[in-house]
């Protein structure tokens, strides 16, 4: 079995396909569309926003993270890069987290790289359900072990190679190089340490939660000084309210979606579909944060951060804020960020909490 060495952003791990070249663009594969980030370096050493795009998938082209119709998905790639204008052909693509098996583990230091590659082939098979030539197993060294001065800990991580194939054949058949192979929610971790390092003292001992809101699934993360201390998942997400839609008013599921994007729906939606949706939301929310205070030792929150397509729901920041008493913000990846002129603020403002993936994907081009 051949390890590849995973380049290592600070507390983050990446680089199932191998090292890293730039520049190169994120590309987000959801469970419902293609999205695409562009970064550059911008004056004074800060980052500037390119391109972003966005192309719908067709239903059924993935499940559960799966890709379940490589030529849908690589249509819509090619759609979605036609659609930015970028000429970058090297990209940066991410896994879900249920799709790769992440572990720490304390090793032997001050050896070569090789030996170092081998203990953590011999101790993998501990740790994954597979036989090892089924996966692709990578690894970063975080820091030294504690108490410990001759041990370095080890985040190790693997995934099944099909699931990666797939990703890469996918790239390939649109005509990209896939050159990182990501985890999503480290991916989201990073772009959202770039927000709260802008925040007062940097964020610094704030306990952060980040709700990402997408079609069917919630994901919950808790940061605290750049660490995840805490993860989940909720089977709750934006397609319950489409799905509703369609039903009140005999639509298609495509229909009811497009009317709820363009906010083309008969009087009476707000009160009867769309409140109710919401104050749903508030309480997956503070059912979370619930959980979270039951399963580890910490007892407060100082700010959520919403993100995904269903953050942006008209009314659903305002009744989180008003149902967790926490202060509550609609993440913008892309704040402080120099835009390219061809840019429309508006618009970006209303686009930005979906591109937070893509974004993070986007950011390897600096590691």
């Amino acid at each position: 079995m051949v390890l590849e060495l995973w380049t290592s952003v600070s507390n983050a791990i990446a680089g199932l396909t191998g090292r890293k070249e730039t520049p190169l663009i994120g590309i987000d594969i959801s469970a419902t569309s293609v999205k695409l980030v562009e970064l550059s370096e911008g004056s004074n050493k800060t980052l500037r926003l390119d391109r972003y795009a966005s192309e719908p998938l067709p239903r059924g082209a993935m499940s559960d993270g799966n890709i379940e119709d490589i030529a849908q998905v690589s249509e819509t790639i090619r759609r979605v890069i036609a659609k930015s204008g970028t000429k970058i052909k090297k990209v940066s693509l991410g896994m879900p987290s249920s799709a790769v098996i992440t572990k720490r583990i304390v090793l032997t230091g001050g050896v070569s790289e090789e030996s170092l590659e081998m203990q953590v082939e011999s101790e993998a098979s501990q740790y994954i359900p597979f036989a090892l030539d089924e996966v692709r197993l990578d690894f970063c060294v975080i820091d030294r072990a504690p108490n410990f001065t001759d041990e370095v800990e080890v985040m190790l991580a693997a995934s099944r190679k099909e699931k990666i194939e797939d990703r890469v054949a996918v790239a390939e058949s649109a005509g990209l190089k896939s050159v990182v192979m990501d985890i999503d929610s480290y991916a989201a971790r990073s772009a959202v340490s770039r927000i709260i390092a802008q925040s007062d003292n940097g964020g610094r001992d704030k306990i952060i939660a980040l709700f990402q809101i997408g079609a069917k699934l919630t994901n919950i993360s808790v940061l605290l000084n750049d660490q995840t201390v805490y993860e989940r998942e909720q089977s709750f997400g934006g397609n319950q309210l489409t799905q509703e839609i369609a039903r009140s008013y005999g639509l298609s599921f495509e229909e009811a979606e497009f009317k709820k994007k363009s906010e083309e729906l008969p009087d009476g939606y707000e009160e009867d579909i769309l409140r109710p949706f919401l104050e749903t939301a508030a309480l997956e929310v503070t059912r979370a944060i619930q959980f979270f205070f039951t399963s580890t030792p910490y007892n407060h929150i100082d700010q959520i951060y919403l993100a995904g397509g269903g953050s942006v729901l008209p009314g659903l920041l305002d009744i989180v804020a008003s149902r967790t008493k926490i202060l509550t913000e609609i993440i913008n990846p892309f704040k402080g960020m120099e835009l390219s002129p061809g840019l429309r603020e508006k618009q970006l403002h209303s686009d930005a909490p979906s591109y937070l993936i893509a974004c993070g994907l986007a950011m390897r081009r600096f590691d």
